[in-house]
């Protein structure tokens, strides 16, 4: 089955830009991360076609191969899977943004790894938000200690937060999550750090992100269609 790349990214700037004017947020002030991970490079060239510049990777095998391979034309890669010990140096020489850094060793491997020639990595700290078992993320709890570490790094650049809270059907509940996000980001912002990014939202609760601040929002299935 053929997409209609123009037709979905189109549907998702309107989707995005819909709810910025419903909860009063300022006119493009939230950015679309398309997540590329497990799409091919034509698919990602698509959607590069209508203006997108912003694309998020899980795999880094898979990442490095499109990012060779996609190499002029100027695209933006961030790093938005677990991250591994062993695959830091990949990541700090490749990507321009992680969103995924869950523990203050990894931070202190991207930091060494971080080429010299390059601006410094903009991190987010991701929470796991619903003390989920099985979720990658800091404990709440952690989190303001971690970003005072992290901050204090020369060649990173702590920009905020990142949250995947739980699957919810109503927008209410989809809410609560991401408001608990922007308060912690509010107690870290208040203690002199300078944090400007909320990660959060996907294809099935954007608007309620949205709605909650987010600034940047990441967005595969409603752009790309289902993943094989």
């Amino acid at each position: 089955m053929s997409i209609d790349f123009a037709t979905h990214f189109h549907a998702v700037a309107t989707r995005i830009r819909a709810a910025e004017q419903r909860f009063q947020r300022p006119p493009e002030s939230v950015r679309l991360l398309a997540v590329s991970k497990t799409q091919p490079a034509a698919a990602i060239v698509a959607i590069a076609a209508q203006g997108q510049r912003r694309f998020g990777e899980n795999y880094l095998q898979e990442a490095l191969t499109k990012i060779a391979e996609l190499a002029d034309l100027g695209l933006e890669w961030h790093f938005i899977g677990p991250i591994q010990a062993n695959k830091t140096r990949s990541i700090a020489e490749h990507f321009a943004w992680v969103h995924s850094v869950d523990r203050l060793k990894i931070a202190e491997r991207l930091n060494e790894q971080r080429p010299e020639a390059l601006p410094p990595l903009n991190v987010c700290l991701q929470v796991n938000i619903d003390r989920e078992a099985t979720k990658h993320g800091l404990e709440i709890d952690e989190v303001a200690a971690v970003a005072q570490a992290v901050a204090a790094l020369p060649r990173l650049r702590l920009r905020g937060l990142m949250a995947i809270p739980a699957p919810a059907a109503d927008f209410a509940t989809q809410r609560q999550p991401f408001a608990q996000l922007r308060a912690l980001q509010e107690q870290l912002n208040a203690t002199g750090l300078a944090l400007d990014t909320l990660s959060m939202g996907m294809s099935d609760d954007l608007e309620a992100a949205i709605a909650e601040g987010a600034t940047l929002v990441r967005v595969g299935t409603a752009l790309f269609g289902p993943r094989a």
